[in-house]
């Protein structure tokens, strides 16, 4: 059987929203192990809607209706992919026994934010 460009867009798409899923899962599994001082909870809940948000925004943009809205969508993920980043850093910096954990989130939304930003780049290279 031949598979078809657009198998494979299909699949990419499956496995990007699954990606996302599992990062938000980590995040608040990161909360949940953890012993989170009071002074940390802001931090920590910010975290969490932060990482929620590059998920929910994918699933809404892979359900748009035109070009314009999905791109709307993934550049919204990709700035709550940047907010990530700087809730993980912080919490890491006020956390630092928690590195080995902090760690592979921070590398993890990062490899999310440049696949966001590349979706972006060539859809809108696609529309012209």
């Amino acid at each position: 059987m031949i598979e078809r460009p657009s198998d494979k867009k299909q699949e990419f798409k499956k496995l990007f929203k699954k990606r996302c899923f599992q990062f938000s899962l980590s995040v608040i599994s990161l909360e949940q192990n953890t012993i989170i001082k009071q002074s940390t909870r802001i931090i920590i809940n910010q975290l969490i809607r932060a990482a929620a948000s590059i998920g929910a925004n994918v699933v809404e943009g892979g359900n748009s209706t035109s070009r314009r809205e999905f791109i709307n969508f993934f550049q919204i993920a990709l700035k709550s992919s940047a907010e990530t980043v700087y809730w993980l850093m912080l919490f890491k910096e006020s956390n630092s026994q928690l590195s080995d954990k902090i760690d592979p989130l921070i590398c993890e939304c990062t490899e999310i934010k440049k696949m966001l930003s590349t979706i972006i780049l060539n859809t809108k290279n696609y529309s012209k």
